[in-house]
């Protein structure tokens, strides 16, 4: 189980390895966008096992809610830059599909 204030601080990890998320992302660094998901995923897994049983106070609750308020906005951030990447990568996808296809069925001419 975990206490108040490790919760508070497995939460302010996470907000701190989402907004480097944001500047991997920003830099068109995928390869480490990737490796801070994996960390990010590694908090909430820690979390989901033992959080349910603390209860926070006023003030704890108000940060755990403006952390997750961050988490929310850089998530914005990181998928409105991955996005455009992402239609291009499926673009290229595609257009390999097709030429393959028309190799195939008309031999390589």
């Amino acid at each position: 189980m975990m206490t108040n204030q490790e919760v508070l601080s497995t939460y302010a990890a996470m907000g701190e390895l989402t907004g480097q998320m944001v500047a991997a992302a920003s830099a068109a660094d995928w390869d480490r966008l990737e490796a801070l998901e994996q960390r990010v995923t590694a908090h909430v897994e820690q979390l989901k096992g033992n959080e349910e049983a603390v209860a926070l106070d006023g003030e704890q609750r108000q940060r755990k809610v403006s952390l997750i308020r961050k988490m929310l906005d850089d998530d914005r951030k990181v998928r409105d830059l991955t996005m455009p990447w992402m239609a291009q990568l499926s673009r290229l996808i595609n257009s390999t599909g097709t030429e393959r296809r028309l190799a195939n069925a008309y031999g390589g001419v």
